[in-house]
């Protein structure tokens, strides 16, 4: 936060220039206005779809035997871990024509010369998206996965007692308000990767990407703090970042208190 009101190259002492950082991000920065509509749309999709995707694929494995479980997880989890997701969507999208997509859509008939579908600013942002939520199974859906095997039985029964006759009943009533430490912890997560997303964009397309249409606030981070080393500029993003985070953060967790009620 200091550095954000500062110039700092890395090479000379830091000077303060006040509030002159943020006015250029506002005023003069257009990449960053294009860097920070992305960042919202991103998070906006990955967010909701990655917390709902972790909650839901653990609700279901839940009733799996504790045999299958563990390689279920496994299978869902490994993503996360290896980084295999971006190679996968490198062959399938890949703008030549031995690309998987891109072949199939020849052999049907459906167009006649490979669409370069990492370069294309139509295309390229709805791909970033999809292999985000892929590789988003990490800590959160471990969360949710210990979560639902913690939950005391004893609960379930005496909410069929008191009326709950079906499973959605069941989920809304009794499951939901039991996990709320694990929808807090998964709400974290999601929020953080969301609002992180960049690394997808840059190992796909490129850096930067064409006509910036996967380029992020990290993107931007990036750019201005590790290859231009204007670290005071990098900072004041990075505050603005920061700040997007605990506010939805906060809005999130004050909405999931409502959950059950």
């Amino acid at each position: 936060i200091v550095n954000s009101f500062t110039y700092y190259n890395l090479l000379d002492d830091p000077r303060f220039v006040f509030f002159d950082n943020y006015l250029r991000l506002l005023t003069r920065d257009d990449v960053f206005l294009i860097a920070l509509q992305n960042t919202l749309v991103f998070a906006a999709i990955i967010g909701p779809g990655s917390f709902l995707l972790c909650f839901g694929i653990g609700w279901l494995l839940n009733d799996l035997s504790d045999r299958l479980r563990p390689l279920y997880v496994l299978i869902f989890y490994s993503p996360a871990i290896s980084g295999s997701v971006v190679v996968i969507f490198a062959v399938l999208f890949s703008g030549d024509a031995y690309g998987y997509v891109n072949g199939l859509l020849i052999h049907f008939g459906f167009i006649r010369d490979p669409i370069q579908w990492l370069a294309d600013p139509a295309y390229l942002p709805s791909i970033v998206v999809l292999c985000s939520l892929w590789s988003s199974m990490g800590a959160g859906f471990l969360g949710f996965v210990a979560g639902f095997k913690t939950l005391d039985k004893q609960y379930y029964e005496a909410g069929a007692i008191d009326g709950v006759g079906n499973r959605w009943q069941e989920l809304w009533y009794v499951t939901l308000p039991l996990m709320r430490p694990q929808l807090m912890f998964g709400a974290v997560m999601s929020i953080t990767g969301c609002f992180s997303v960049g690394a997808v964009g840059t190992a796909l397309a490129g850096f930067p990407s064409t006509d910036y249409s996967a380029h992020t606030i990290v993107n931007h981070i990036f750019d201005y703090g590790y290859i231009r080393y204007e670290m005071g500029y990098a900072s004041a993003i990075a505050v603005v970042l920061f700040c997007l985070m605990v506010g939805t953060n906060k809005a999130v967790n004050r909405l999931l208190r409502r959950v059950g009620e």
